[in-house]
């Protein structure tokens, strides 16, 4: 049967084929993983370490070539938000709020986001998005100028409005002759 070292070394060693690790670290996890299947063999319980407890500190998580998850600790990554959503069925935004990241913190490698803007640079890509931007703001204000012509012709046919009032003066003549009437009718059946 093999001893608790041998089986924390086995899962150390799984553990480091999957993520680089230092020397340091090494030695950090193996004395972790013996701690616990001992601290188990004595009859006592492991604790689960916090959901909110990074593996990782912030700083440290975005690197210049690569960006580190601070739930499993584990690197290499360009961008995070595909491992967050495969590995741990979070979004982004979810991600950012659990660890008290800034929501205008970009969730890519620094060199990654850079390549990827000089790239749509060398594409011509921000010419035409400013292209795209005077085209829409022109449609825009071709949709204002007819309502503000709209606007303005009414107030110049202010005598047109007049003349529409004044049916509605005569209206209480009308009124009062249908008064007048109903007066009568009802005198009339008396």
């Amino acid at each position: 049967m093999a001893t608790l070292v041998e089986i924390a070394a086995q899962l150390v060693s799984a553990h480091a084929s999957s993520t680089p690790m230092t020397s340091d670290e090494l030695l950090a996890e193996i004395a972790k993983v013996h701690a616990a299947p001992k601290k188990l063999d004595a009859g006592g319980t492991i604790e689960a370490e916090g959901e909110g407890k990074p593996a990782v500190r912030v700083k440290d998580a975005f690197k210049k070539n690569e960006v580190v998850c601070l739930i499993c600790g584990k690197g290499g990554f360009k961008t995070l938000t595909r491992h967050l959503a495969t590995a741990h069925d979070l979004k982004p935004v979810a991600y950012k709020k659990q660890f008290g990241i800034l929501s205008k913190q970009s969730l890519v490698a620094k060199n990654y986001s850079e390549s990827r803007r000089k790239l749509a640079n060398d594409r011509g890509l921000a010419d035409n998005l400013a292209k795209a931007r005077d085209v829409r703001m022109a449609k825009i204000k071709a949709q204002k100028a007819p309502a503000k012509a709209a606007k303005a012709a009414p107030a110049a046919k202010a005598p047109g409005k007049a003349a529409k009032a004044a049916p509605a003066a005569k209206a209480p003549a009308k009124t009062a002759r249908k008064a007048g009437r109903t007066k009568d009718t009802a005198v009339g059946k008396q």
